[in-house]
C-alpha cells in the first residue's frame, strides 16, 4: 500500500466503528502535509503497517502493554488526588500488546523529526542514548511517578512556561462558539463529569491532537465559583493495530487497562465511560507542546524523562521489567538509532509523497 491507500484504508475502518468529522479529518489532512513531525503524529496507523517489515528483529522483542502512538508531545502534567502537579504520558488512545522496542523506537524517531526541524537543538544519537538511558533507569527502579513537588524542580519549571498562562488558557477555550446539537447521552456523561449536575454550562467543539482528529469531541465550559472549568469527552475505539492486522480479532480498548497497571500517580478526573473517555482541562491539566516549553529547558534532561515515564508504564507488565532488561543486555549498542533512523527514513518518505498528492 502507498501511504495514500493506507490512509483510504483506514478512514473506511475509522468510519465503521465510529461516527467521523469530515472537517476535522480534512484539518488533519492539511496538518500531515505540513511538516514530517505533524504528519509522523496523524499516522501511527501507517507506522503499524511498516513496523513489523522494517524493523522485524526489534518487532520480535518481550511484549507488554504498550502506549503505541507514543511521540515527544504525547506528555502533559494533571493533578492528581492530592492535588500534586504529576507530569507523564498523556494519551493511550492507541494501548495495545506489543514489543516494548516499538514505543522506545517511535519515541526516539519522533525525536528525530523534532530535531530535523529544530523543534529540538541535539543530535538524534544524544536523544537516541538519554531516552534509553531514562528508560533503563525507569525499569531498574521498578517505576516511579513524577510528581512536580518537592523533587524533579528542572521539570516542573520546564513544563510550567509562560505560554501556559491561564488567562490565555481560558480566553481560547471561552473563544470555541456553542454547539447548536448535542447528543443527550454526551450531555448526561457531561454533566455528572461536573461538580454539581444542576450548574449552568455549555458544550463546544475543539480540534485537538492530531491522530484523533475525525473522531467527535465534545467540551463543557462553565463558570464555577469565581472561575471558568472545563471537562471533556472524546470517543474511543479500537486500537489502529487491529486494523493493521497485529491481531486483528482483537477488539479491546486497553486504555483503563494501561492507566490501572502503570506505575502514576492517577488523574481522578479521568475516566472511562463505555466508549467515551472523560477528563478535565485546564492549563495544567492538558498536553505539553515542544513551543510551550521553556527555553531554558534542558532538553538531553527532558528526554531521560521521557524515557524513564514510559518505563512506569510498561512495568505495569507483569514480569516485565526483568525481561526487558535482560533483552536489552543482548541488544548491540546503537540498536535503537539504527532503528529510529530507519522509521524516521520512512517517515520522510511517506511525508514527500502525501505532500506531493495533497497538491
Amino acid at each position: 500500500m502507498t501511504i495514500v491507500q493506507a490512509t483510504r484504508s483506514y478512514e473506511a475502518w475509522l468510519g465503521s466503528q465510529i461516527t467521523i468529522l469530515k472537517a476535522d479529518l480534512a484539518a488533519k489532512h492539511r496538518h500531515m502535509a505540513a511538516d514530517p513531525f505533524s504528519f509522523f503524529r496523524a499516522t501511527f496507523y501507517r507506522w503499524m503497517q511498516l513496523w513489523p517489515e522494517l524493523c522485524k528483529e526489534c518487532d520480535r522483542a518481550p511484549a507488554v502493554l504498550a502506549v503505541g502512538d507514543l511521540h515527544v508531545e504525547n506528555y502533559g502534567t494533571w493533578r492528581d488526588a492530592e492535588g500534586r502537579l504529576i507530569w507523564g504520558i498523556n494519551d493511550f488512545d492507541e494501548a495495545f500488546p506489543l514489543p516494548y522496542t516499538l514505543d522506545l523506537v517511535r519515541l526516539a524517531t519522533s525525536a528525530w523529526l523534532a530535531i530535523d526541524l529544530e523543534h529540538l537543538i541535539m543530535a538524534p544519537a544524544t536523544a537516541c542514548a538519554a531516552i534509553l538511558e531514562g528508560y533503563t533507569a525507569g525499569l531498574n527502579a521498578g517505576g516511579m511517578p513524577f510528581v512536580l513537588s518537592e523533587e524533579h524542580r528542572w521539570l516542573r519549571d520546564t513544563v510550567t512556561g509562560k505560554l501556559r498562562d491561564p488567562t490565555l488558557y481560558w480566553e481560547k477555550l471561552a473563544g470555541l462558539p456553542p454547539l447548536k446539537r448535542v447528543p443527550k447521552s454526551i450531555l448526561s456523561l457531561l454533566r455528572n463529569a461536573l461538580p454539581k449536575k444542576d450548574m449552568s454550562f455549555y458544550v463546544a467543539h475543539r480540534q485537538a491532537g492530531l491522530g484523533s482528529l475525525g473522531r467527535e469531541r465534545y467540551t463543557a465550559l462553565a463558570d464555577w465559583r469565581g472561575g471558568k472549568i472545563a471537562r471533556e469527552a472524546k470517543a474511543l475505539l479500537p486500537s489502529a493495530c487491529t486494523w493493521a492486522g497485529v491481531r486483528p480479532t482483537d477488539t479491546h480498548i486497553y486504555y483503563a487497562d494501561i492507566l490501572a497497571l502503570s506505575a502514576r500517580a492517577a488523574d481522578p478526573f479521568l475516566a472511562l465511560q463505555g466508549t467515551w473517555i472523560l477528563r478535565r482541562l485546564s492549563p495544567f491539566c492538558s498536553r505539553v507542546e515542544l513551543a510551550e516549553l521553556a527555553r531554558s529547558r534542558d532538553e538531553e534532561k527532558l528526554l531521560w524523562g521521557m524515557g524513564r515515564e514510559l518505563a512506569n508504564v510498561h512495568v505495569g507488565t507483569r514480569g516485565a521489567g526483568p525481561r526487558i532488561l535482560r533483552d536489552l543486555d543482548r541488544r548491540k549498542a546503537k540498536w535503537l538509532r539504527r532503528a529510529a533512523e530507519i522509521m524516521t527514513a520512512a517517515t520522510l518518505r511517506d511525508w514527500k509523497a502525501w505532500k506531493k498528492q495533497s497538491r
